[in-house]
């Protein structure tokens, strides 16, 4: 595997962190994970259990070693600095600050190993005023924008139903951990990564910020192109109460499917572009996708060339057959499921290792 021989001291908890060290573990990493005295990693206790760990817990530490430390004792501290002394990588997500005042930030740990990669994850990174305000996934969402722009059909502000801001940093940090390693092949020393959750959600905004940089306005969402302003990037309802999706607006699918409705007239205003323009079309569609269950159209729209997909609920999602064809979800010894890894190598591929860590299991090895 690609990262093997690469040691990891993950001291993060909750979700950016784990998620990160865990794709480092993934693909051969060997990640030690560091918990607090006491309850240790929250995710151990968020959400249910269907074994010994929660289904939280295992979906982002599995193939870890878990060793219990508690910084504040000077003892406890030097056994875990021997260990980062012999480690490639160091991930930490306390607020700023918090760090250095427990004798485990990069100025201490690379004097000690300068060839380290030190990646910090906070809500909005080591500088700034925001540098001390707690926050979770949501708070950083809602700062950057993004909350503002997904809206209901009551045009009020949604709960986003994916934790972005957290994926998005872990994501970030993987890209920036990797890049550092690879300069460390040709320099010999290693890096430190400022990573803000904050900003990672703001980069993410590349495709919407047209009328923001170009008029300096905030967007319209049901008239832009992705957000609810064209009739080929909508969520329809179905005669039995389900739903169904049009996401391609290239003007192919949109003559494909039009054609196929007997109205191909309508083409031409889908393709002067996204706006209020598009409402008979959205008005014919929405009519035509009410006549018939979620399960009739799927088999209608199978044999042409459209972009279209029934909005699955999770546990649909986890039996399609592209998600079996390709092996997304495994399954441990017990029979617990897992996420595959994203990333497929041809050469040395990811051998996840499914086993969860018990709570300081590995501080006998370890320490």
């Amino acid at each position: 595997m690609k990262l093997r021989g690469i040691r990891v001291v993950d001291l993060s908890v909750f979700l950016p962190g784990p998620y990160l060290s865990m794709s480092l573990a993934d693909h051969g990493a060997e990640v030690i994970k560091v918990e607090a005295p006491g309850e240790g990693d929250p995710g151990r206790h968020i959400g249910l259990s269907d074994g010994p760990d929660t289904v939280f817990f295992r979906n982002v530490n599995r193939g870890k070693k878990s060793v219990v430390v508690d910084l504040k004792n000077p003892e406890e501290r030097e056994r875990l600095l021997r260990l980062v002394d012999t480690a490639d990588v160091f991930i930490e997500a306390f607020r700023p600050g918090v760090a250095e005042r427990l004798g485990v930030d990069y100025a201490t740990l690379s004097a000690r190993n300068p060839g380290l990669v030190y990646a910090s994850l906070s809500a909005f990174g080591q500088s700034g005023p925001y540098r001390n305000r707690p926050a979770h996934d949501m708070a950083t969402e809602a700062l950057a924008g993004v909350i503002g722009i997904t809206l209901g059909e009551d045009d009020k502000p949604a709960i986003p139903g994916l934790p972005v801001a957290d994926i998005l940093t872990a994501l970030q940090g993987l890209s920036g951990i990797l890049m550092a390693l690879l300069r460390r092949t040709q320099t010999g020393r290693g890096d430190y990564i400022d990573l803000s959750m904050h900003e990672s959600v703001l980069a993410a905004t590349t495709n919407v910020l047209g009328p923001t940089f170009a008029e300096g306005r905030q967007p319209i969402p049901k008239h832009e192109r992705t957000t609810g302003g064209s009739a080929f990037y909508r969520i329809y309802e179905t005669a039995d109460g389900r739903h169904l999706t049009l996401a391609g607006q290239e003007p192919k699918f949109i003559r494909n499917l039009l054609s196929a409705l007997g109205r191909l007239d309508l083409a031409p205003l889908c393709e002067q572009g996204p706006g209020p323009h598009q409402a008979p079309v959205v008005a014919f569609l929405a009519e035509t996708f009410r006549t018939r269950p979620l399960a009739e159209w799927v088999s209608w729209f199978e044999p042409l060339d459209v972009c279209f997909a029934p909005v699955n609920t999770l546990p649909e999602a986890l039996a399609d057959p592209q998600v079996e064809a390709r092996g997304a979800v495994l399954r441990d010894e017990a029979g617990r499921p897992h996420l595959a890894p994203v990333i497929r190598f041809l050469h040395e591929p990811a051998e996840p290792r499914l086993a969860v860590p018990a709570m300081g299991q590995h501080n006998g090895d370890m320490l």
